[in-house]
């Protein structure tokens, strides 16, 4: 048998029992056996890059230059498509934006595109991937690939798609001319005192922190109403604590309370203001008192303001519920809210790896429920319907005196 078969037979056997690494150091010893030309003849008779075989050989020469715990030297390897190509990850989430899917507060989403044919539009955006590449990176982004009949929840109107897009439309426009967007809506109202709060916490073994096995209300503690404002643009929240009813007067005091302490301050230069909400709630696309006091906020700040509801039965793609509450409920997860000043400071506290900043407040009025809007104040607001759905697109413009 000439050398070349011997080798390839040898590597042959040992192939399939070796790693990495030791396929290297492997075929580096056959090449320094094989004398002059070594290197050519064992790449020929292995299939191993003459690369690969010099650096088998310099592993063997130094041999305390490389962890015996490591196969690969620290940054070797093929490099991420996402770390060649910046602008992939965030064209990718972009895509995906306007199709996301799933409860805001479980870390599991899903999608109703086909990796296959998010590869086509990225590549349609210059972007060299594949469609493994693709899968890939949602896996790491924490997306779930399903068909499109595990999506359907909610009330289906016809216009649901349309309004997604219009509504996604809107808040690109106004994101590219610097003028403030913000996701608002209420969040679960929370027994105040030392109930149990789902989820655990670190503490010493066998001292849990005892609580009331029966969750009937406290009638000196109450409830608290955490209504909040998310800006889109920034990356930041505004939480109001209510202690009363839940209405349309709360919660445009809340957005009321945001643009003075925080918005104002951002935006300077702000000619509109655009609100993404619910179509129910105390922000409900129907409420005259909603618009009312929306008109009300447009004469004191001198703002348009611009609102777009989503569609009955989606609440659960309003950005607020997965950029900012479901924060809040995962750092307060565990801990008893035993007063209304622990809630505002953990709301307070609430922080993600990509610099969400919160602000709480606690709101210590009392909103009227029930209160009725005759038609000539409807008639007195200052409203412009948009052309599509104005029941759910419409905007408040300041009125000609100052208030």
């Amino acid at each position: 048998m000439s050398d070349h078969a011997e080798i390839k037979a040898r590597y042959g056997v040992l192939r399939p029992l070796l790693d990495e690494r030791a396929r290297r150091l492997v075929v580096a010893a056959e090449s320094q056996t094989a004398g002059r030309g070594g290197i050519s003849a064992v790449s020929r008779a292995t299939g191993v890059s003459r690369q690969v075989i010099r650096q088998g050989i310099a592993e063997l020469k130094a041999p305390a230059a490389m962890s015996p715990s490591r196969i690969r030297r620290e940054g070797g390897g093929r490099k991420k498509a996402a770390d060649l190509d910046p602008s992939f990850k965030t064209d990718l989430e972009k895509l995906l934006e306007s199709t996301t899917r799933g409860d805001p507060e479980s870390p599991l989403r899903w999608t109703c595109k086909s990796v296959r044919n998010l590869t086509a539009e990225l590549k349609r955006m210059n972007h060299v991937v594949s469609h493994q590449v693709v899968a890939d990176l949602l896996h790491k982004l924490g997306y779930s690939l399903q068909a499109n009949s595990k999506t359907k929840e909610g009330t289906n109107h016809p216009d649901r798609n349309a309004q997604f897009e219009h509504l996604n439309g809107k808040v690109k426009w106004c994101l590219s001319r610097k003028e403030p967007v913000i996701s608002v809506d209420t969040k679960k109202k929370e027994l105040v005192g030392d109930f149990k709060n789902g989820g655990s916490e670190l503490r010493p073994k066998g001292d849990p922190v005892k609580v009331r096995v029966h969750d009937f209300i406290d009638k000196e503690l109450g409830r608290a109403t955490p209504y909040g404002i998310y800006d889109i643009g920034r990356n930041s929240g505004w939480v109001s604590v209510g202690i009363d009813h839940d209405t349309a007067e709360f919660a445009v005091e809340s957005i009321r309370r945001w643009w003075r302490s925080m918005g104002r301050e951002a935006y300077p230069k702000a000619t509109r203001l655009l609100i993404t909400a619910d179509s129910g709630g105390s922000n409900g696309s129907r409420l005259r008192l909603w618009k009312l006091e929306l008109q009300k906020l447009a004469d004191e700040t001198r703002l348009r303001i611009a609102v777009c509801h989503f569609p009955p039965g989606t609440s659960k793609w309003n950005k607020i519920e997965h950029r900012l509450f479901s924060f809040i409920s995962k750092n307060w997860r565990g801990k008893p809210l035993t007063s209304l000043q622990v809630i505002v400071s953990l709301i307070a506290a609430t922080t993600t790896a990509t610099g969400l900043k919160v602000h709480s407040e606690l709101d210590t009025a009392s909103y009227q429920p029930g209160i009725k809007v005759s038609d000539k104040d409807v008639s007195e607001i200052n409203l412009r319907r948009d052309k599509f759905h104005g029941d759910w697109n419409y905007e408040v413009h300041p009125q000609n005196h100052f208030p």
